[in-house]
């Protein structure tokens, strides 16, 4: 039985204790007005493309506009602390992912601590990222990398989108896991980053599917492994580079936060609403166009999740020594 919105935040409402000032009237009213929702990337990129997706299904759902406001710069922290430092009210979001994990660490003196500032409201979904390497390189596959780096020390290189970017930490990842040595080369954005692969002045990258995809298809590029655990659905002989490197994953992920101290009523709705978003069938489809799949998890198990990758991703930001500058 498909439960109304009106239904499901007065059963909330009813059901949960509300904070000093707030009314149950008010509770059953929201969102009265348009939200907000902070992106830390300019327009164009995968993270503002969800949160666009994203942001169009539920203001239908929820009767309001969602509004899309891009704040990109240092490393999404921008966007970050504007949104943390927002009042707790339910009209200002943030568009997350690994970045709010990776920065945790990464950054010695940020004015917040994410996983104490923020509200966890929903997982919207996950993406693979994937290994590529100019096809001059004598290698097809992840063994014969790793053997090629083993014989060749010091010879790779490889590109990312950026310092801290989940493709630079996905390829640090690789490097500690394989004990192969490549000189990562940092670029501003993944655009420049393919560019120079595809030229051959540099030899490897870890890319989201989505923007790799088609240089992989047309031979462009060679793709040797997936970084998730599963292989994906969009490029289905492509294995899975844990298959060869035992323990190795690294998880490019979507979801939505708060402020802290967000009624719990709130969370659920938005939680509920995105929930249902997400697993449209259009939605289904649209992800899987961007190389990407849903992710539907509670608020408890999305703050989880990020936990968890704060604590991997800084183990390895500290042993490969990795600086924001």
């Amino acid at each position: 039985m498909t439960i109304s919105r009106r239904a499901f935040v007065q059963g909330m409402a009813g059901s949960a204790c509300l904070p000093l000032g707030l009314t149950g009237a008010r509770a059953q009213t929201y969102p009265a007005r348009p939200i907000r929702l902070l992106v830390g990337f300019a327009a164009g990129g995968s993270t503002d493309t969800m949160a666009r997706l994203i942001g169009q299904a539920l203001s239908e759902r929820l009767g309001q506009p969602i509004v899309i406001e891009n704040r990109p710069g240092a490393g999404t922290n921008i966007a970050t602390e504007a949104a943390v430092r927002a009042a707790p009210d339910g009209y200002t979001l943030l568009m997350v992912g690994p970045s709010v994990a990776i920065n945790a660490t990464l950054y010695k003196q940020l004015n917040f601590v994410f996983l104490q500032d923020a509200t966890p409201i929903a997982s919207v979904a996950s993406q693979s990222q994937v290994m590529l390497v100019n096809p001059a390189l004598p290698v097809k596959s992840v063994p014969e990398l790793i053997a090629y780096g083993k014989t060749n020390p010091g010879k790779l290189t490889i590109a990312s989108a950026g310092i801290g970017s989940i493709g630079h930490l996905s390829g640090e990842l690789f490097k500690m896991k394989t004990g192969i040595e490549m000189l990562h080369v940092p670029y501003r954005g993944a655009a420049p980053a393919l560019a120079d692969l595809v030229s051959g002045q540099v030899h490897v990258s870890f890319a989201g599917i989505a923007g790799a995809v088609e240089f992989a298809k047309s031979g462009m590029l060679r793709t040797l492994g997936v970084t998730t655990r599963k292989r994906s659905d969009i490029l289905p002989d492509v294995p899975s580079i844990s298959e060869y490197v035992p323990d190795y994953e690294s998880n490019d992920w979507f979801g939505v936060a708060a402020p802290k101290n967000m009624p719990p009523h709130f969370v659920a709705l938005l939680n509920h609403e995105i929930s249902a978003v997400v697993t449209e069938a259009k939605m289904k489809a649209r992800f899987g166009d961007l190389g990407g799949s849903p992710l539907v998890m509670s608020p408890d198990e999305f703050g989880q999740l990020i936990r968890d990758d704060t604590e991997k991703w800084g183990k390895v930001i500290q042993a490969a020594h990795v600086s924001p500058i």
